[in-house]
């Protein structure tokens, strides 16, 4: 008897843990996500106040990253192609260092810019992201196009998003 008992506990528990879904967040929820990012002022990003209509891309990155800051080079230094997409930039690192990013790359001279700091730390386990840049490009409709980690050229984005 103890024996059947022990099988089927065993055999239950191999179903169990068979039925765990290890497929990303972001391919389960293939839309926009519903981040909240502080900015360096204390006002919030969230997902409500992006622009209907227009793609969003959002870029995961450490302001000391050298990957990341060439990221954003080669994007700012094509930012006219990029003029009808909402660029979302989420670090997690301190409020400090994204002030001092923001600075670097005169960010506040570029409307469709944004950029904060993700305190609730939910974008790196939303994507798995494992290497920084870490982008995620959506249509104008919300829906996900792709999803890059480390850098991509601006061609490659900008063909993704048209």
């Amino acid at each position: 008897m103890r024996v059947i008992i022990f099988i089927s506990v065993i055999i239950f528990s191999v179903e169990c843990l068979a039925q765990v879904d290890t497929t990303p967040m972001f391919k389960r929820f293939p839309t926009v996500p519903p981040i909240t990012l502080l900015k360096t002022n204390n006002t919030l990003i969230t997902k409500d106040q992006f622009k209907k209509n227009q793609p969003v891309l959002i870029m995961f990155f450490s302001p000391d990253c050298h990957h990341c800051q060439k990221q954003m080079e080669d994007m700012l230094a094509r930012i006219q192609d990029f003029n009808k997409v909402q660029i979302i930039l989420a670090t997690y690192r301190s409020m400090e260092e994204l002030v001092s990013f923001e600075h670097k790359y005169k960010l506040a001279n570029y409307p469709n810019i944004q950029s904060g700091r993700d305190t609730k730390y939910f974008i790196q386990p939303f994507y798995k992201v494992k290497n920084l840049p870490y982008l995620a490009l959506y249509n104008k409709k919300g829906d996900l196009i792709t999803t890059f980690e480390g850098n991509v050229t601006v061609d490659t984005l900008l063909k993704h998003l048209k």
